[in-house]
């Protein structure tokens, strides 16, 4: 039995609208920062790096400065669901919101190779990282205290609403990207968008976290759930609690599964992109729209999505989600990389239904894994097993390096999406249904040592 607080049982409907608001602009900031140097920085590269660098180390270098956010994340998990678990979601979020503006408005100064030779990119790459950090922290603790304040047969949208934040990032830096580029020219590394057009968008993303930090202080409430746990937490820290038992069953469990959604996203977030030049022969601009409307639309799929999930279960939905993208996903892929289709409408067509079958998972998964653990290891779970999964999928290029030596580079994507579709089934058919949990306080007479509500995801 679990003892629920009697706060959350009568929830102010206004307070849980200024936290899902809060948590969905604060991931819209955050997948705004993290999506700067994909969009924003391909036309000033050549600031950061030598005209001559041979494009297998241009390639990889480009790719590292995406993935040091990445990998910069699951440290900020650590760090922030720590924080968030023993000393308040509230107060994590706003930390974090800062942090990250800060690093943002840091990178916008950075000298190029010209001045500094390749310190630049060493500069760019080590920030990207500790931005990463910050990063980390942001949804950690701001989406789950979100959905602890949301009516348990409203979850499931919430979440969905919540996750908006991530395709509306992408169209709206892509847009600022594409005006920019209408108006600043661009080319080599003295080029005008190359020296200072690209540090607008920098400057406008950590000035958005600063903001945003400022109206999270003055208008958000702390967590019941975590208030009403707080006398009740043990003294063993949240990660040592995780770390064992049912807790750390069901964290390998979401580990397999994010794996694969991190494995898949990454065909369609880092290398479709430049598929659309390379083999569909989109020109930078039409590529830009084609992404800009399948976000857009992806935005909308995402609330779909999350009505989905609370009728039928999340299970369900992430099995679902698993076999679509093993399956139908590749073939998408195929008629793009293969060059079966051509002009921007039959191309866009197909990005959009990709797009869709490929990310509308993430609407699910980070409802699903907050409601897989209890109150006092949730921040740190959720942080942890959203974002330790990037680490292996990061390496993409690596991989897709080494499969081009059997078969078309363009190709290889189609392997890791089926992959990445595999882990999905797996890791959801290892774990329980978790809609109508209850996200409250965890039970007050059983002792951490022999508490078990972490496996079915029970306040």
């Amino acid at each position: 039995m679990t003892e629920s607080s009697p706060r959350a049982q009568d929830r102010d409907p206004r307070r849980a609208r200024k936290a899902r608001l809060g948590a969905q602009v604060g991931l819209f900031v955050d997948m705004f920062d993290v999506y700067l140097p994909v969009v924003v920085l391909s036309a000033a590269m050549p600031y950061f790096i030598p005209a001559d660098m041979p494009e297998p180390t241009s390639r990889i270098v480009t790719a590292a400065i995406f993935v040091a956010t990445l990998l910069g994340r699951p440290l900020g998990a650590l760090i922030f669901g720590y924080l968030s678990d023993r000393h308040g979601r509230r107060r994590t979020t706003i930390i974090s919101l800062y942090g990250f503006g800060l690093c943002t408005l840091a990178i916008a100064l950075l000298p190029g190779y010209g001045s500094v030779g390749i310190t630049a990119v060493v500069l760019l790459i080590a920030l990207r990282f500790v931005d990463g950090v910050f990063l980390g922290g942001q949804y950690t603790a701001a989406t789950p205290l979100a959905l602890e304040q949301s009516p348990r047969d409203r979850r499931g949208f919430n979440g969905a609403v919540i996750m908006t934040g991530f395709p509306l990032a992408y169209c709206a830096i892509a847009l600022l990207t594409l005006g920019l580029l209408l108006v600043i020219p661009a080319g080599g590394a003295d080029s005008p968008y190359a020296v200072w057009g690209w540090r607008i968008p920098f400057v406008i993303g950590g000035l958005l976290a600063v903001g945003w930090a400022v109206w999270y202080t003055r208008n958000v409430d702390e967590s019941d759930a975590w208030s009403d746990a707080k006398v009740k937490r043990p003294e063993r820290s949240p990660l040592a609690e995780l770390m064992r038992g049912d807790n750390l069953r069901g964290f390998l469990q979401v580990f397999v599964l994010m794996s694969g959604v991190w494995l898949a996203f990454n065909m369609i977030g880092a290398v479709l992109p430049g598929i659309l030049s390379s083999a569909a022969g989109l020109t930078a601009i039409e590529s830009t729209l084609v992404l800009v409307i399948a976000y857009a639309v992806l935005a909308a799929g995402y609330l779909v999505a999350g009505v989905i999930a609370q009728r039928f279960g999340r299970k369900p939905f992430l099995l679902t989600s698993g076999t679509l993208i093993s399956v139908v996903a590749p073939f998408l892929f195929w008629l793009i990389a293969g060059g079966q289709v051509s002009g921007v409408v039959p191309v866009g067509a197909v990005v959009v239904l990709l797009v869709l079958v490929v990310v509308s998972i993430y609407s699910v998964v980070s409802t699903y894994i907050i409601e897989r653990f209890h109150v006092g290891v949730r921040s740190s779970a959720y942080g942890l097993g959203y974002t330790t999964a990037v680490i292996i999928p990061s390496f993409y290029a690596f991989y897709q390096a080494g499969l081009a030596t059997v078969m078309p580079y363009d190709l290889t994507p189609l392997v890791f999406l089926a992959l990445g579709g595999l882990l999905v089934i797996v890791g959801a058919a290892l774990g329980p249904e978790t809609k109508d949990v209850d996200l409250g306080a965890r039970p007050v007479h059983v002792p951490a040592e022999v508490d078990r509500s972490g496996a079915a995801g029970r306040g």
